[in-house]
């Protein structure tokens, strides 16, 4: 930790942005390596329910906070049958999932997926097959998901255990499908005719359904821009979102170049002009259509991946493939993207959930990649415990504590150099405030890699805030001397929320953040 901070930096100046949405704070449940399979659902292990769910990541999925979840997929749903999930597992299918090249035994569908999302509160946005399957489909399951008894769909629904129906109101109709790893990808225009199809129908079945585009796969497409125009022009009158895709990784991680990290530390300067970027289409799309509302962003990948790890993995999956014929079983739940993540990658998913907060006025809906053992804060060891990663702490304190209106502040404070962003702000916050329950949450961080810096938050300017009864009632800081320290199994807090000091004169909050360090002051007023 740096001995000496810099210069004092004060924040005093709100623009509010908007109300925040409870599904800012979704997360993804994709049946991809152990996901789902040793994940949520591990029905040997000692503390499995009657469904087969583990009980112990149950707990932690409670404890993240976690509002509303994406499933089945993912690039799974391009090649998925709904169906397969449905009525007794040992009449259930086994098939070949042809997305990440493992067998799928179908013991967890949409009927378990309901149980389990049951159990955890959560809200359900269900995707929908674009790549092999389309209209017909997609009706047949909105009327098995969500159809009252008395037609034969639903009643099959009815006849496997769920008499109720299950009120999905969120739908994606299909996943990345510009994506050329997508199975049955397809060409903006493609797409746009089959999306307007689908939502027109599922529309006309359900009214009240909110569907979300297809977004481009991610800003690196050539198609990025272009794509989220057409579609959404040409299927504007049935849309509620489009879905945003975006994942950060230290490009130097493995030699700890420190320029690397400092284009890390800033990946939320990519995800500003990404979110600008796509609103600017929907904007397109609504004026071309002579409308009113604007179609949201749903931001429903993010975090931080390890892509590079995973695409050598696939480079030398892909060799192996091209020699002969391979007609050995697929592998059932590998152990496939299972990062582990560091102190610094905490601090980045901090930046990030920060930005979210600062754009929910157009991003109402996001879903952090994944929730367990792929790409997740959550681990979970075959017939052992389950652990929290780094990432999670950020995350969760987020999802419990922000509330009312987010506002964000002004800041002209210290700056670093990036090659890619060019001078960044040291210091990023958001603050959030319930005028009605008084109580309010400041998210801070510091992306300087090299200097600690000293920050003064002056909430007095905020709608009904009283400075004299303004109290500090909470606040931790999440900074490791070694940025690149993990949790593990063996080790499950080497780094975890520490007490942040706080001094408080009037309705001003003051306190040092460390290099690479991320903040959460939770106060009432």
């Amino acid at each position: 930790m740096s001995a000496i901070p810099q210069p004092n930096t004060t924040i005093s100046s709100f623009t509010p942005v908007a109300d925040v949405p409870r599904r800012l704070f979704g997360s993804f449940v994709e049946q991809l390596g152990r996901g789902v399979y040793g994940g949520i659902y591990e029905p040997t292990h000692p503390t499995a329910d009657e469904f087969g769910f583990r009980t112990d990541v149950l707990d932690l999925v409670k404890e993240l906070g976690v509002t509303c979840v994406r499933y089945p997929g993912g690039n799974i749903v391009s090649n998925y049958r709904w169906e397969d999930g449905t009525g007794p597992r040992e009449q259930r299918p086994v098939r070949r999932e042809l997305a990440w090249h493992q067998t799928e035994t179908n013991e967890v569908g949409i009927d378990d997926f309901y149980h389990w999302s049951k159990k955890a509160g959560t809200e359900i946005m269900l995707a929908v097959n674009m790549g092999t399957r389309g209209l017909q489909e997609a009706l047949d399951e909105l009327e098995y998901v969500n159809g009252a008894p008395g037609t034969t769909i639903a009643d099959r629904r009815v006849a496997n255990g769920i008499p109720e129906p299950m009120n999905i109101a969120m739908w994606c109709i299909g996943n990345e499908m510009d994506g050329p790893w997508q199975v049955g990808h397809m060409t903006p225009e493609e797409y746009a005719s089959r999306v307007e199809k689908v939502a027109h129908a599922m529309k006309l079945a359900e009214s009240g359904l909110e569907l979300v585009a297809c977004g481009s796969s991610s800003a690196q497409m050539p198609t990025f821009g272009t794509w989220e125009k057409t579609v959404l022009t040409r299927a504007y009158e049935y849309l509620s979102f489009v879905s945003a895709h975006a994942y950060y990784h230290d490009h130097d991680h493995e030699s700890h170049k420190p320029e690397g990290m400092r284009e890390f530390l800033a990946s939320s300067e990519d995800m500003k002009q990404f979110i600008a970027t796509v609103a600017s289409c929907a904007d397109y799309a609504r004026e071309a259509n002579h409308g009113s509302k604007d179609i949201a962003i749903s931001f429903d990948e993010w975090g931080v991946w390890y892509q590079d790890i995973w695409q050598k993995q696939e480079a030398e999956w892909k060799t192996a493939e091209t020699e002969g014929l391979h007609t050995e079983p697929w592998p059932k739940a590998p152990h496939l993207l299972e990062d582990v993540y560091t102190a610094s990658d905490a601090v980045v998913e901090g930046s990030l959930m920060i930005t979210l907060l600062k754009h929910c006025d157009r991003v109402r809906s996001a879903s952090r990649a994944q929730l367990v053992n792929v790409i997740a804060p959550i681990m979970a060891e075959d017939n052992g415990p389950a652990w929290r990663q780094t990432i999670f702490y950020p995350f969760a304190e987020a999802a419990n504590h922000a509330r009312g209106v987010a506002y964000a502040p002004v800041i002209d404070g210290p700056t670093f150099l990036t090659e890619t962003y060019g001078d960044v702000q040291a210091l990023e916050a958001v603050v959030t405030w319930d005028e009605e329950t008084r109580e309010g949450l400041i998210l801070a961080v510091n992306r300087d890699s090299d200097a600690a810096h000293e920050l003064s938050v002056d909430v007095s300017g905020l709608p009904g805030v009283d400075a004299t009864r303004f109290a500090v009632t909470h606040a931790e800081m999440l900074h490791d001397d070694d940025p690149y320290r993990r949790n593990s199994a063996e080790k499950p807090d080497a780094v975890v929320p520490q007490v942040l000091n706080v001094s408080v004169d009037g309705a001003v909050a003051s306190y040092v953040l460390p290099e690479i360090s991320w903040s959460a002051v939770r106060f009432t007023a």
